[in-house]
């Protein structure tokens, strides 16, 4: 007779339902962890410390779009700053591209954030003797 046609009814009655089950939970764990650091934010006193900035970095992330005219390409940059507090620890945190193209590694002043949420650098000016006699 040839191969066994029921093979396709078994690849669809249990593969595929595993598979949604896993997509499904994969999303659900994914939101929950979103959730979750959300409310750990919220939970978590505003802090203001003397910090400095350790370094900057950017990423670009690159899409891919379709429509009905043909597709489109689009790029996002973002954009990150790492601080060091009076401690040692080190945080990064995302910014603004104006505040990134302000910000020099070596900057210190104060830092406000609560939990993971970036709240803002206020800079200390920094004075020099260079220029003057």
């Amino acid at each position: 007779m040839g191969p066994d046609p029921s093979w396709m009814f078994d690849f669809a009655g249990t593969v595929i339902p595993i598979f949604l089950v896993v997509m499904v939970g994969i999303v659900a764990i994914s939101a929950g962890r979103g959730l979750l650091q959300w409310s750990r934010n919220n939970s978590s006193p505003m802090l203001t410390t003397s910090a400095h900035i350790v370094s900057k970095r950017s990423e670009i992330r690159h899409q891919q779009l379709q429509d009905e005219g043909g597709s489109s390409r689009t790029s996002t940059t973002y954009y990150y700053l790492t601080y060091e507090l009076e401690d040692g620890t080190r945080m990064e945190f995302k910014v603004n591209g104006t505040e990134y193209g302000m910000s020099v590694e070596g900057d210190q002043g104060q830092l406000s954030y609560q939990g993971t949420r970036y709240h803002g650098f206020q800079r200390q000016p920094s004075f020099t003797s260079a220029g003057h006699s």
